[in-house]
């Protein structure tokens, strides 16, 4: 069992007696199994906030509210994490493991925290600073045994709140509030699928997927079997997390209610949730359609398509590219000559209905927010509440979702003539962390780095005997919309409302597949008791979103994924990239990496090669068919080989993949692939956030000698800089210095804009603690200047409904304040997606500077300069003149101006804990530092 070890004093030893048994003692240390060769001799490097321990007992999560202790191990990376804002400048590589964990394998004897033995052939081995599972089996069973119940002991209401999220059950598990029943009905139309489903794809996994196929399964099920242990020890220890008592599934007092059981499709409904926000790529194409329609309204189909094409920007030359060396990867491009697609009648749109037969508390949205508290212990009052504002934001899946960075340097421009690389996930700050620190070795298994936790059969991120590995999502697009004919079975007209379609000549009906979720009030959640329906038409082209008009024809339209119905098919490439005797080298790698279905841009570094591929089920789709937009659906446009039974097709062999090996860096911050490998979404152009990896990277390089410590000083440095800044705020004064200024009040704020672009453009506090940026107020006028140029500049241009319409595929703006990233407020990553490359292209032509991929027309003052300049003057005035506590309103963590804060990172609790606010970074969660000596 897990040690715990709370500093509670005794008044809060008296106040919580009663509430729960004894809290189980740490297991004696004991010496570490025998070592496992390690290449990397001390030169490899983690980090994960806030902490590995994510599990905390009832006795625990109120000594935490009362008093502000913690668990062991549950907040103490978060410190070292925050601290590398101020004190990377002056980084060396022997001061990196003052903010990054030593990720050698093995404890050290006189660093054993605990040791605890499970079942006799495996070990979990917790050193003293981080208490990372450390687990070592003799079988191979047990080693996935061991990872199974070193998850539980960390993750245990984390794995069940996400494989509720993944079957669309989150209410009647977390509790009804408005954010939860938001999530569900977001996700469950991602993936909605029955218990049937779910074991198909787990059958498939063992009848398709050979021998690899089948060992996949037995880990898996061994890892459920030690989450399973983990679980029920726990229950009947009493030392189960807290929050099952405070959402009403366990008694305090009597230990009566169950943890449910874990089982296999669990893992698939778990990968779904981890495949929805990380790995997906592609859809959109209704509203990509919409705005098509709108620009041809406004100037006519042939110019219209024109304009809109280059908002487009599929293939924009000035694209910041993570393969850079000539090779062409033609994916998904305009075609010359369009077929089959499928735009709808102007005005005719209407999302598919989801939500039905509501009661209580969710038949009353829209009207002020009841409440109905349930009666708690006296000494269980300060925890009432705590999850009324739901437990993660209600549109976390709907929100952009690419994350994560890299940093790769070849060994001919590093130091040491190794290659060095520091990558690493952003997978948005919750609390516990969905990804968990583990080290696994036992036969075929041998790693350490990051897992989504209850999918942590294998290390997802992390490093093996002398390499290691990371990824970025790729968003690639393996998602298409189809639009279906709609029919009615008796021969009648077909209104949009029906229910059967054309598929192969006949008249077919959909599938339905429903969900009904019921939910009563508790300790943690006192929204009232409250139930719906949630309904998804599924069809042999995916699940309905939309239903619409076709040249007067009643369509639904139907979103398919490649990956639908594959959600943890990936588990072979990843079983694959923990084998050290399959991965001996670059190529070794991408052939694993050719095994994960879902969209990412796969990293590698040994100590002779960099190298980086780029992984998805990319569709062969049919000649002609224009995957930006909607297409019939039928058998001329459908993916070549479709097979609706179990959603397969034929698919881009690996060699049309992006791919290098060796190439001089790499950069990747979810930008542009390589060469004609379109983009999926809009405005990719010549201003990404790449830029400010591929800028510091390539000046590193230039002077050769690269270490693991001038690389980590170019990540973090590009973490702290606004990307409007430093790459469009160069132009914006070149234009409004065009002619001398002689209104004071805006020549004060261009004044203070330039000194803060001299200074490199960052968010960066004065001193460590002291909460205010080097320039706030240069960075106050930029935040709230942003959106109001942009509308000056390009709305009077394109029209109110054009302009609407391209804001609803692309966001106007990501900073660090907006509520944008993948847990809402504070979430850290930003200035991912926004109309950066739109303006810069724009002013660039004004200013008669040379720019390839131009937008079709000119925008700002209509291609006028002096009348440009005269629109983002005014803009600039209002801005100017805005109020800290207007441009920074303040929220539930933070003040009403309060600049410093509205930035900053808080995690967000799914659970009982709550942590310290950190300075905002632009920064993976789970990083690596890494740099291989040697090699087998």
């Amino acid at each position: 069992m897990r040690p715990r070890t709370p500093r509670l004093t005794a008044a809060l030893l008296a106040l919580i007696a009663g509430l729960v048994s004894p809290l189980p003692q740490a297991a004696a240390a004991e010496p570490s199994s025998p070592p496992v060769a390690d290449y990397c001799q001390g030169q490899c490097a983690d980090i994960l906030p806030p902490g590995e321990n994510g599990n905390a007992t009832l006795a625990e999560i109120l000594a935490h509210r009362l008093f502000g202790t913690r668990p062991a191990h549950s907040s103490d990376q978060l410190g070292p994490y925050n601290d590398l804002v101020a004190g990377h400048t002056s980084l060396t590589d022997d001061t990196l493991t003052e903010f990054f964990n030593d990720s050698s394998f093995g404890v050290p004897e006189d660093q054993v925290a605990s040791v605890t033995r499970p079942r006799p052939d495996v070990t979990i081995t917790r050193d003293k600073k981080t208490g990372v599972p450390h687990i070592q089996g003799t079988t191979r069973e047990g080693t996935e045994f061991g990872a199974g119940y070193a998850a539980g002991q960390d993750r245990l209401w984390l794995i069940d709140l996400f494989r509720h999220i993944g079957r669309g059950q989150l209410t009647p598990f977390a509790g009804g509030a408005p954010a939860n029943q938001g999530l569900e009905q977001q996700f469950w139309p991602l993936a909605p699928y029955t218990e049937k489903d779910l074991q198909a794809q787990i059958d498939r996994i063992t009848e398709t997927g050979g021998e690899r196929g089948k060992q996949a399964m037995a880990d898996a099920q061994a890892y459920i079997d030690g989450l399973n242990a983990y679980r029920e020890q726990s229950k009947n220890g009493r030392y189960f997390p807290g929050e099952y008592v405070l959402t009403g599934h366990i008694d305090a007092i009597t230990n009566a209610g169950e943890i449910e059981p874990f089982k296999l499709t669990d893992l698939i409904a778990l990968a779904s949730v981890v495949g929805g926000l990380f790995g997906n790529g592609g859809g959109g194409e209704v509203q990509s359609a919409l705005s098509l329609l709108a620009a041809q309204q406004k100037y006519g189909v042939a110019e219209g398509t024109k304009v809109w094409e280059s908002f487009r920007m599929r293939n924009d030359p000035e694209s910041v590219l993570t393969v850079h060396d000539g090779q062409r990867f033609p994916y998904a491009g305009k075609p010359d000559r369009a077929r089959g697609s499928a735009l709808p009648d102007r005005g005719s749109v209407t999302p598919e209905p989801l939500v039905f037969d509501r009661t209580g508390a969710a038949a009353d949205s829209g009207k002020p927010r009841a409440k109905d508290p349930v009666k708690a212990p006296k000494k269980l009052k300060p925890l009432q509440g705590i999850f009324d504002d739901g437990v993660l934001p209600a549109d976390l899946f709907s929100r952009p979702r690419g994350m994560s960075n890299a940093l790769l340097v070849s060994g001919e421009h590093t130091a040491s003539g190794n290659p060095v690389a520091v990558f690493g996930p952003q997978t948005g700050y919750i609390a516990p962390q969905l990804l968990m620190l583990q080290e696994l070795q036992g036969p075929g298994i041998s790693a350490r780095g990051a897992s989504f936790a209850g999918i942590g059969m294998y290390v997802q991120l992390g490093r093996g005997q002398d390499y290691s590995w990371s990824a970025t999502s790729a968003s690639q697009d393996i998602t298409d919309t189809y639009a279906l004919e709609l029919c009615e079975p008796d021969g009648s007209p077909p209104a949009k409302d029906s229910t059967h379609y054309r598929y192969r000549g006949s008249c077919k009906p959909m599938e339905k597949l429903e969900q009904r979720n019921a939910w009563k009030p508790s300790l943690a959640d006192s929204t009232p008791a409250g139930s719906y329906r949630m309904q998804v038409y599924r069809t042999e082209y995916g699940t309905v979103t939309h239903r619409a008009t076709v040249g007067g024809k009643p369509v639904a339209y139907a979103l398919l994924r490649a990956t639908y119905r594959h959600e943890a098919d990936s588990i072979i490439g990843f079983q694959m990239l923990n084998d050290p005797g399959h991965v001996r080298g670059a190529r070794s790698f991408q052939r694993a990496a050719q095994h994960i279905d879902y969209a990412f841009n796969w990293f590698y570094a040994d100590s002779r090669e960099a190298a980086y591929y780029n992984s998805g089920l990319n569709p062969v789709r049919a000649p002609g068919v224009d995957a930006s937009l909607p297409v019939k659906a039928g058998k001329a446009y459908e993916w070549r080989d479709f097979d609706p039974v179990a959603n397969t097709a034929a698919y881009t062999p690996p060699a049309q993949h992006p791919q290098s090996i060796g190439q001089d860096y790499f950069v990747s911050w979810n930008n542009k692939q390589a060469l004609d490998y379109s983009s999926s979404g809009f405005g990719n152009g010549s201003v990404h956030r790449g830029d400010l990896l591929d800028d510091r990277v390539a000046a590193l390089v230039g002077r050769g000698g690269v270490t693991r410590a001038s690389l980590t000083r170019a990540m973090a440095d590009a973490g702290l800089a606004d990307l409007r800044g430093e790459a469009v705020l160069p132009e914006l004064l070149k234009v409004l210095r065009s002619k001398p200024m002689t209104d004071p009040r805006l020549a004060a704020a261009a004044g203070k804009l330039e000194s803060w672009l001299d200074a490199g453009a960052e968010r960066r506090e004065t001193a460590p603690g002291s909460h205010t940026y080097t320039h706030p107020d240069a960075v106050r006028i930029m935040d709230a200047w942003w959106p109001l140029l942009v509308e000056a500049a390009f709305k009077p241009g394109l029209g109110t409904e054009l302009y609407d319409a391209l804001r609803a595929n692309i966001p106007v703006d990501e900073s660090p304040s907006a509520g944008h990233g993948p847990t809402g407020s504070h979430a850290g990553s930003s200035f991912l997606s926004g109309w950066w490359s739109y303006v810069d292209k724009d002013l660039r032509r004004l200013l008669g500077e040379p720019v390839k991929g131009r937008l079709a027309k000119a925008y700002c003052g209509n291609g006028d300069l002096s009348a440009c300049r005269e629109a983002l003057l005014a803009s600039l005035g209002q801005a100017a003149a805005k109020p800290a506590t207007e441009v920074y309103p303040g929220d539930a963590s933070c003040t009403a101006g309060d600049q410093w804060c509205a930035d900053a990172i808080i995690h967000r609790p799914v659970g009982g804990l709550t942590h310290d606010t950190i300075h905002w970074q632009n920064r993976p969660t789970f990083q690596q530092v890494v740099e291989f000596p040697r090699h087998r």
